[in-house]
């Protein structure tokens, strides 16, 4: 009997690690915005996470107390490059420097998984120039550390980058963008690495609730709303990820995997906006990114909730303020399942809204 006990705690042991590593699982990551003078500190925030089963945080900046407190806490982590560092970063010495400071010292007891190079810089702005060369640098930063395999580069976009998004298989990138992202593009198939986005249907559905219903914008329609070459697409999300990944293969880049980088619903504070609804789109996003869209079903999509925290200090319109998980008394807001359909956890028991999209749909 004490063989067979064994036995089966091995075999349930594999299976937990089998079920953690199993790519069409989806890990639910978290973004931790810091834009308020009520937060709580970076280790009461690693401490949230942790007691939530979050395994996976979006980090805007090389925040040294954060990155602290993230030492050997298991938390995979994007971390991002300041809009402000871009310029900084089109030096090849400076990517080196800033890499060594910012990652290499902390790894690898903080699990860094993506670095973000810039975040939604728009394509008309001083900025974009800056771009794939701070890219690229930072890429060559992390591969001269010997972690190319290990921490992958990308950027973060948003969806106003889409020129065409209905119907999804028509969708395509502005023609004003594409010789600012195409050489992007190509150096992430290059270097194997995912392109991050932020998809946010709350913006598509109150610039258009003529034409976009609510219940299509936050998964409870009960049936397809659009049909597009035989696929059945029954929420928003759905369609504005296909039709991303439409625009890449327009562009030439149709293997290029895409990860949510962000994406949620303000609680207060705009046209649609309240707890019920806000709960009622979390809850279904990471219920249903397990499943993949009607153009790559059954893979699973990395996904970013947005955000950890309401932040009084975010500038822009007062939903701007509304988009925390959890109050800055770590209350949650919502009574929400972070590991998707499952909740296996053996190691322990315990700016960024888009621009909205003017969908045509």
């Amino acid at each position: 009997m004490a063989i067979f006990s064994s036995s089966m705690a091995a075999m349930l042991i594999l299976g937990l690690l089998t079920a953690n590593l199993d790519p069409t699982v989806a890990q639910i990551g978290v973004c931790y915005g810091m834009l308020g003078n009520n937060l709580p500190n970076a280790r009461e925030v690693i401490n949230l996470y942790k007691s939530n089963n979050i395994k996976r945080m979006r980090l805007y900046d090389p925040n040294q107390q954060a990155l602290q407190a993230l030492r050997g806490s298991n938390i995979e982590v994007i971390l991002g490059v300041p809009n402000d560092q871009l310029q900084n970063l089109a030096n090849p010495s400076k990517a080196q420097s800033w890499v060594r400071s910012n990652v290499v010292a902390y790894w690898p007891s903080v699990r860094f998984r993506y670095i973000a190079v810039g975040n939604e810089v728009p394509p008309s702005s001083s900025l974009a120039r800056f771009v794939l060369p701070a890219l690229v640098n930072v890429f060559n930063a992390v591969r001269s550390a010997g972690l190319e395999s290990r921490i992958k580069v990308s950027i973060a976009i948003d969806m106003t980058l889409i020129g065409v998004s209905y119907p999804p298989s028509a969708g395509a990138f502005r023609g004003d963008v594409r010789s600012y992202l195409d050489p992007i593009i190509g150096h992430l198939a290059w270097a194997r690495t995912p392109l991050l986005a932020n998809i946010y249907t709350y913006f598509s559905y109150s610039g258009n609730p003529r034409d976009i219903s609510l219940p299509y914008a936050l998964f409870t329609s009960p049936s397809p709303i659009v049909w597009d070459q035989g696929r059945g697409y029954q929420n928003l999300f759905d369609a504005m990820l296909d039709s991303l990944y439409s625009a890449l293969e327009k562009a030439g880049q149709g293997g290029l995997e895409v990860v949510v980088s962000e994406s949620g619903w303000p609680s207060a504070g705009g046209f649609g906006t309240s707890v019920d609804n806000a709960a009622t789109y979390l809850s279904n996003l990471i219920k249903h990114v397990q499943k993949g869209t009607p153009k790559r079903p059954g893979k699973a999509i990395e996904t970013y909730l947005f955000a950890l925290f309401d932040e009084n200090q975010k500038s822009g319109p007062e939903l701007e303020r509304h988009f925390g998980l959890f109050s800055p008394n770590k209350q949650p807001k919502y009574q929400l399942h972070f590991g998707g359909g499952r909740h296996w956890d053996i190691a322990s028991k315990e700016y960024n809204a888009t621009f909205p999209l003017k969908s045509d749909m």
